[in-house]
């Protein structure tokens, strides 16, 4: 009987799991390395996690059309008694809203009116700009261009500007008053901004291209202040090289960079001032005939009931009247 008894297994755990136990161990270690070496992208954290929110309806507001309000236990087992309708000399007016709708329509049909007028305005003169200079443009003196309200009248670096000075030249002088005359017949701000190439420059009168861009710029708004132009209509800007019209990799395309621009910068309000405030004048005299209007529908006297109220009429009838006569005339409504 002894043989035929199992023998019984080695005391304590097998000898697998001391090593299934150490690999558990590293496993672990390993995966909480990558987790303290993961960043964390906290957008993406936060959308994920409002996904679960919307998902799974947690913490979710859901708004209310009304607030609930409790039952009254009056208002379920006692009704309104009937009342009677009162003597009373009131009269009340309501003005149709449909009219403001109408007046706001009306004023941006204008103000789209007078915005084209005003561009149509801007070409108008620019091309009498170009006329009065065309011999100036044929000779490659001065460039004219339009962009909605703007007008650019651009002074060429040839016959205008000596090489690194910020002195008109002499001859240039009669071309400076024609476009002197031409900002003086125009509207709005006058921006003169001057440009230079990319060729660095250190003079005793201009240590870099930023000074002598607006040292030219202040020249040609100099003489246009000389000519009883308004100052506060002026302003000077030096951009140096850092807008140029052409990548600055020739002789010639320097010279075209080199550059004065004259900005005529105007707006619908400017070019039609005068016309804006009648305008305005006429908007305001339309409400004012309107208010009247209105106070001649309302009656002189203030309707009276009669004492001969036929008593058979209940409410019903009396709010049925009522409405008939506020659809009879949907501008004033009268109350008794």
């Amino acid at each position: 009987m002894a043989d035929d008894c199992p023998k019984c297994p080695p005391a304590g755990a097998p000898l697998w799991l001391a090593t299934f136990a150490d690999l558990m161990s590293l496993l672990m270690c390993f995966f909480v390395l990558l987790l303290s070496f993961a960043t964390m992208d906290a957008n993406k954290l936060k959308k994920v996690s409002e996904s679960l929110e919307a998902a799974f309806g947690v913490q979710r507001d859901i708004p209310a059309a009304e607030i609930p309000l409790g039952t009254s236990i009056i208002a379920q087992h006692f009704s309104p008694a009937v009342t009677t309708p009162t003597l009373l000399e009131e009269v009340k007016q309501t003005i149709n809203n449909t009219s403001d709708a109408t007046e706001k329509n009306l004023i941006e049909k204008i103000k789209k009116q007078i915005i084209e007028q005003a561009v149509n305005k801007t070409k108008k003169q620019a091309d009498a700009i170009k006329q009065a200079l065309s011999g100036e443009i044929s000779e490659g003196l001065v460039t004219v261009g339009t962009d909605e309200l703007k007008i650019t009248i651009r002074i060429n670096d040839k016959g205008s500007f000596k090489s690194g000075t910020a002195e008109l030249k002499v001859g240039f002088r009669p071309v400076m008053q024609k476009i002197t005359d031409a900002v003086l017949e125009s509207k709005g701000t006058v921006m003169v901004s001057g440009h230079t190439d990319d060729i660095p420059i250190s003079t005793d009168w201009f240590r870099s291209n930023w000074e002598l861009s607006s040292s030219r710029a202040v020249s040609v708004a100099q003489f246009m202040l000389a000519k009883k132009l308004k100052s506060e209509r002026v302003v000077v800007q030096g951009y140096a090289d850092t807008q140029p019209l052409v990548p600055n990799n020739s002789r010639a395309n320097r010279s075209k960079n080199r550059r004065v621009e004259i900005i005529l910068e105007q707006t619908p309000e400017a070019l039609y001032k005068s016309e804006v405030e009648k305008f305005e004048g006429e908007l305001d005299e339309y409400k004012k005939n309107k208010l009247i209007e209105v106070d001649k529908l309302a009656p002189a006297n203030p309707i009276i009931l009669e004492n001969e109220v036929n008593s058979s009429i209940g409410a019903s009838d009396l709010i049925n009247a009522e409405n008939k006569n506020v659809i009879a005339n949907p501008e004033t409504s009268i109350s008794e």
